[in-house]
């Protein structure tokens, strides 16, 4: 077996280290900083504890299997996951209120139908079965099998099965999901409900491909999820689990570039900084051509964003003529850490949006041409019940997460807007606060090192394959690209598939079809 140098420690390059180590590989991964996770980081201070990346885990099957097909211990021995209850709560531009239950379509479709009318419900309801169609159709080929040679077949393939709409004596079925919504939801809360999980995953819906309706579908089939003491424990549970099968994790090692021998990566050159923190432990070393440390392996694996990749490279060509078109512009994200006094009131949501005022000026901040942080913007609310997160009974952490454009400039008059709208669905809010710390696009982009603090999309269908991601080849042999910039996207579930996919592509060759 190879040896096999990983490059990051994020969630999807952590995945890859632990399936190919579990295979006999001997796995090294050289992370920047000083600590794993990428994304998924905890601030602490004065006995709060908050996520500042994810807060909640979709699709749990994905780190289940992970964890089935590396050692004995379940997930569910190593972290406790809880199912939310009430999914979320919404709070709409009209002052509607509605709490949608977990997982179920019934519940669903009469809470929706008490609050919004008779009717709402049946329309998200109709909605929910062919998302679920659209559901079936692209699955496997956008997050179980590698991304297809002829994967034009999926840029050009709408799978969501759209209602004809009839108009000025033309049918015309959506081909965006603010189509989706105007023709077949036909009222702006059902409309702000369903843009609300594009918004979420930095996606315009005005552009966004009616097959981003799989977004709300994979949380209504699949629920959400919590991890007790916040999605940092997940982080944990992984590098733990890549320690048990020996992967060796070298923090504040910064990789130069990726050198090449004969056509094929050959192993990675350590800035002088990172040698001088790898010591002289591991495989075979010598003096780079840059001063630094070359160390060899059989194989790289790059979990870092395309810009730092392509910086990696020394000019080498990544990808070809026939690669899936360059992902637009992704955004980022604003999160506030509030430090409250007073107990989290029961029955409270874990989670709840509340809705822009003010959608086409939302938009336009977020994908126009002169981007800013929207005046009135859409704001998650997450309010976790978990003694782990506050120093007592009488204190409640919460965090608010907005989306932004990446390298957006955050004002202290963004961050009061975002608090007066996060009041609308806390009451009192301001009375109750402590102190806040603010996460920017800056903050982001220093622990990701993606350009400005984009935060990747997960691979939709159709678009012209704009929502596409770059396979997990590359045109380099022997170099493998994972994580949320690389086939099947971003996401935590998408991260862990993508591990999935290199270790099969490694392990079983460049005939592997996927995970079965």
């Amino acid at each position: 077996m190879g040896r096999i140098a990983v490059i990051g420690a994020g969630m999807g390059a952590m995945a890859t280290a632990a399936r190919l180590a579990v295979a006999g590989h001997r796995v090294v991964v050289y992370e920047r900083t000083e600590t794993y996770g990428g994304a998924v980081r905890r601030f602490e201070r004065d006995g709060f504890a908050f996520d500042t990346g994810p807060g909640l885990l979709p699709v749990p099957a994905v780190y289940r299997d992970l964890f089935v097909k590396t050692g004995k211990r379940p997930l569910e021995e190593c972290v406790e996951l809880v199912q939310v209850d009430p999914s979320a709560g919404h709070v709409f531009a009209d002052g509607t209120r509605v709490s949608l239950p977990n997982a179920s379509r019934a519940g669903v479709v009469t809470a929706l139908d008490e609050a919004l009318g008779d009717g709402a419900g049946a329309r998200w309801g109709d909605f929910l079965v062919r998302a679920r169609e659209a559901w079936d159709r692209a699955r496997r080929p956008l997050l179980e099998e590698p991304l297809w040679p002829n994967w034009e077949v999926l840029a050009e393939r709408e799978p969501y099965p759209s209602v004809p709409h009839r108009k000025l004596l033309r049918t015309r079925r959506a081909g965006t999901l603010a189509e989706v919504a105007a023709w077949e939801l036909r009222d702006p809360r059902l409309t702000a409900l369903l843009e609300s999980h594009a918004l979420a995953y930095g996606l315009d819906p005005r552009t966004a491909p009616a097959s981003a309706a799989v977004l709300p579908y994979v949380d209504h089939a699949f629920g959400t999820w919590y991890v007790r003491g916040g999605i940092r424990e997940l982080a944990r549970a992984v590098y733990e689990r890549c320690l048990e099968r020996r992967v060796e994790f070298r923090f504040g090692t910064s990789v130069e570039r990726i050198v090449e021998r004969d056509g094929r990566a050959a192993g990675v050159e350590l800035s002088r900084d990172g040698a001088a923190a790898a010591g002289t432990e591991g495989g075979p070393e010598s003096s780079g051509s840059g001063g630094g440390t070359f160390e060899e392996a059989d194989l790289v694996v790059a979990g870092v964003a395309p810009g730092a990749l392509d910086g990696l490279l020394a000019g080498a060509a990544l990808r070809d003529g026939g690669e899936v078109p360059p992902q637009p512009g992704a955004p980022s994200r604003l999160t506030l850490l509030l430090a409250l006094r007073g107990a989290r009131p029961a029955g409270t949501a874990h989670r709840t949006v509340v809705h822009s005022a003010d959608r086409d000026g939302e938009l336009d901040r977020l994908f126009g041409e002169r981007p800013g942080v929207p005046a009135a913007p859409t704001v998650v609310v997450a309010r976790p019940d978990d003694p782990a997160l506050v120093p007592d009974a009488e204190h409640e952490a919460v965090t608010l997460t907005v989306t932004v454009p990446s390298g957006a400039q955050v004002s202290g008059e963004d961050v009061e807007r975002v608090l007066d709208t996060a009041e609308r669905a806390l009451p009192g809010l301001r009375g109750r606060l402590l102190w806040h710390e603010v996460r920017t696009p800056a903050d982001i982009a220093a622990v990701t090192g993606a350009e400005g603090g984009a935060v990747p999309a997960p691979a939709l269908a159709a678009a012209g394959g704009r929502l596409l991601h770059p396979s997990n080849t590359t045109r380099i042999p022997g170099l493998f690209a994972a994580g949320g910039w690389a086939h099947p996207g971003g996401g935590l579930p998408h991260a862990g598939m993508s591990g999935a996919l290199v270790a099969g592509l490694i392990v079983e060759g460049p005939d592997f079809q996927g995970s079965q």
